[in-house]
């Protein structure tokens, strides 16, 4: 899979299940659904969605919890729709 649609999938993903803003999910599920020999890349593609702001990170004693950044919530949903076609309800 190209990255890009790498990067909306799991964009994608968190928002059709609503893990936004006070919402989050763990760091580890995101490679959940993908082809075992890519887990590690989308990790790494996680990282860089988090660097990019799109992701938001809440460090707890069990583990790192994310979810998407409220603030650019249009932006992500431009991009997901821009590389894989779907929209959502505003």
């Amino acid at each position: 899979m190209e990255e890009e649609k790498v990067k909306a999938t799991i964009l994608y993903h968190l928002r059709k299940k609503g893990v936004i803003g006070g919402a989050h999910t763990h760091f580890d599920t995101l490679g959940k659904g993908f082809p075992k020999h890519l887990v590690g890349s989308v990790k790494d593609i996680a990282k860089e969605l988090i660097k990019t702001g799109w992701l938001v990170t809440k460090p707890t004693g069990y583990g790192l919890q994310v979810s998407l950044n409220k603030d650019k919530i249009i932006e992500i949903d431009q991009f997901i729709f821009r590389v894989l076609g779907f929209l959502f309800e505003k």
